[in-house]
């Protein structure tokens, strides 16, 4: 589980809220994504960039297979401007957090095309310490925020956003438990999202992660000038991995620096 709580926390502090002000004349503003979490245990395009700091904690309940919950932390920041050129994410992940001894390192560039929409790529825990009970991930993505009246909030955002993609590592490698327990060698390779808002105050979020399926909500309130992102779910919603439908939860937080 400690693989896949990163991608919660990078989600959480791109925050987009505002359209772009530079948009030719005649030409409708790009309605940007809203400023909830967009997905439970998989990669969005968008990503933190231009001096963003972030951080987060997250965990499940209980880990698959284990009769105790597990949890991982994250510090992070991203650099580059993914509007004019491209955006870098740099994740350090703490995956003990009873003794702090294991770390990992991630990295997702990514690219806003404008409309709504945007590319990223990355690699997920690089380990950085021995020991941990994960292993590198590498994928692409494609994220869109749909446009036009229908989609957009009283805020100005888009409500519904989706993403899709592919990946290897934890995207498509089914546990040693998972294959003792008859459920198969391989996942799908394919992920994706999906985050509507409703009634102007939460996203919605169903994701799929090339494992099982997942549901959830994601709100971010405003401490001050400061986001505070909460997202809760339910994980391993069907039979195709895992033991039991399980609790997950995030916390995260972002400023400009």
């Amino acid at each position: 589980m400690k693989r896949i709580l990163t991608l919660i926390f990078a989600a959480l502090v791109c925050m987009p809220v505002v359209s772009h002000a530079d948009e030719p004349s005649g030409i409708p503003p790009t309605i940007l994504p809203n400023i909830h979490g967009k997905s439970l245990t998989t990669p969005v395009a968008w990503g933190a960039a231009n001096g963003v700091v972030f951080a987060g904690v997250g965990g499940t309940v209980n880990a698959p297979y284990r009769d105790e919950a597990d949890g991982a932390a994250v510090l992070g920041i991203g650099v580059g401007d993914p509007i004019k050129n491209l955006g870098a994410q740099i994740s350090f992940i703490s995956l003990d957090l009873d003794e702090w001894e294991e770390y990992s390192m991630s990295l997702h560039l990514h690219h806003d095309f404008g409309g709504g929409m945007a590319v990223g790529a990355g690699i997920e825990n690089v380990m950085l310490t021995d020991g941990g009970d994960t292993g590198e991930s590498y994928y692409a993505v494609f994220s869109h925020g749909l446009q036009g009246d229908m989609f957009a909030t009283e805020t100005g955002a888009s409500k519904l956003h989706f993403s899709i993609g592919v990946g290897s590592g934890r995207f498509a490698e089914k546990s040693d438990e998972d294959i003792a327990d008859g459920k198969g060698d391989d996942g799908t390779y394919v992920f994706g999202n999906v985050a509507y808002e409703l009634f102007n105050e939460f996203n919605a979020i169903v994701d799929w992660n090339g494992i099982n399926l997942n549901a959830g909500l994601s709100k971010t309130f405003w401490v001050d000038r400061f986001p505070v992102a909460i997202t809760l779910g339910a994980a391993d919603l069907t039979d195709n991995s895992g033991d039991d439908v399980r609790f997950i939860f995030s916390v995260g937080t972002g400023f400009k620096i």
